[in-house]
This record gives C-alpha cells, sequence and structure tokens, in this order.
C-alpha cells in the first residue's frame, strides 16, 4: 500500500477540453496524497499559472490552441516553476513527444490511463524518475532515428560513439537500465546496487552523454546503437 508524503503533490493540470479536465481532476483528487491546485486550458495559461502556483507536478497536454505544450513545457522548465513535467498524450502525438523530450519534461502518458497509473505517474515524476509507456518508448524512439539524419545540429555518429565511450561499464548498465524505462527501485534492485548509487550513476550518465533528462538518454542509447529498436533493453555487443 502506498504511504502518502507528509505534505500532498501539488499538481497543475493543463488541457484544452474542459471534461478531460474534470476527469483528471477527480481521478488526482481521489488520492490522499495529491491535490490538484489549478486547471489551464492552453500553454499561456499553463506557464502563467506554473509561476503563479509553482506546483510540484504539471500535467501537460500537447495540442493546445494559443501555445502548445511542447514549448509550455520548454518555458516551464526554463523558468524552474515546476519541479517535473508530464505529458498527458496519444499515440498519434509522435513528433509532439518527441518535440517534448528536448523540452524537459520527465515523463509521458496516455490519456485513457487509469487513476492508479495517473497517480503513479505523478508520484513517480516527482522523485526524480520516468513514467512512460514501453510502446510510447519504442515508438518515440524508432521516430527519433528515422529523422536524425534531417536535424543538422545534432551530434555526428563518432561523436556521440565518443560520448558512449567514456561510460563506465556499471554506466553502461544503468543506460541500458532506464532505457527499458525502468525506475531507480527497479534499477538498484537489478544491479545490487544502492538506491543513492543508481541515482549517482545516472547524474553520470546525463553528464557524461550530454543529455538533460532519462528519456533523452534513452533517446541516446538507441541513436548510438547501444540498444535496438524492437530489443528494449538489450544492449547491442
Amino acid at each position: 500500500m502506498y504511504e502518502p508524503e507528509e505534505q500532498p503533490i501539488r499538481v497543475l493540470v493543463v488541457d484544452d477540453q474542459s471534461v478531460i479536465r474534470m476527469g483528471l481532476r477527480m481521478m488526482l483528487e481521489a488520492e490522499p496524497d495529491i491535490v490538484v491546485v489549478d486547471e489551464a486550458k492552453d500553454g499561456l495559461e499553463a506557464v502563467a499559472k506554473a509561476e503563479q502556483h509553482r506546483p510540484d507536478v504539471v500535467l501537460m497536454d500537447v495540442r493546445m490552441p494559443n501555445l502548445d505544450g511542447v514549448e509550455a513545457t520548454r518555458r516551464i522548465v526554463a523558468a524552474d516553476t515546476a519541479r517535473a513535467v508530464v505529458i498527458i498524450t496519444t499515440f498519434d502525438d509522435e513528433e509532439y513527444l518527441l518535440g517534448s523530450v528536448r523540452a524537459g519534461a520527465c515523463g509521458f502518458l496516455l490519456k485513457d490511463a487509469g487513476a492508479d497509473l495517473l497517480a503513479a505517474a505523478v508520484r513517480t515524476a516527482l522523485r526524480g524518475d520516468t513514467l512512460i509507456d514501453p510502446a510510447m518508448t519504442r515508438s518515440l524512439i524508432e521516430h527519433r532515428l528515422r529523422d536524425a539524419a534531417r536535424e543538422p545540429d545534432a551530434p555526428t555518429v563518432t561523436a556521440q560513439h565518443d560520448l558512449l565511450a567514456s561510460l563506465s561499464d556499471r554506466e553502461r548498465e544503468v543506460l541500458a537500465a532506464l532505457s527499458r524505462g525502468l525506475s531507480n527501485a527497479a534499477i538498484a534492485e537489478e544491479l545490487f546496487l544502492s538506491a543513492a548509487t543508481v541515482k549517482s550513476h545516472i547524474s553520470s550518465v546525463l553528464f557524461k552523454t550530454r543529455t538533460a533528462s532519462r528519456v533523452q538518454a534513452a533517446v541516446f542509447a538507441y541513436e548510438t546503437g547501444f540498444v535496438r529498436p524492437g530489443w528494449l533493453g538489450d544492449a547491442a555487443g
């Protein structure tokens, strides 16, 4: 059974459809440790309300008028007005998902996810971990690989492999594990490490690979061929 934190997790819900906002609010506020501090109907309002409330977690839709969720996420992350942003989306939002990764989102959830998964995503994001549906991970990574050649500012293959080579054996194990979407606790159990050691290794992996989040590190793992599309967690030899 989940033990709630002493202070409730403060969430800002962002979606242009009032019915979805209402549904998300109802599911979240049924949890003893979560409170919805406000709602926003578009990206501009989300940025303003994040600055006003400084929520712990923002649940962010991507397709919205005035300002989409990708740019809103980028502004919120840059301004440090929320501790984490979790994207709520649908399977046909691949391009938005990729943009959200670059913008600094730390979690991805389908809009039809149940109450338990929604609450888990909020709690996971606040801990600094990432909760993402494995099918969404594959879709995102494979889309990234298809389009990588069209990005002139992306690091060259040689440069990426140099960054990969800088990782220690243990850091490579951690990279493979987080590419499978494992939480810090799951990685610690699998690799027989303490939670603090896992956190330290992840920080080192992000630094050495020049990535800003666990999801970006997973993208890096696929781009370099360290993990192969369709084989989550199977590191290339």
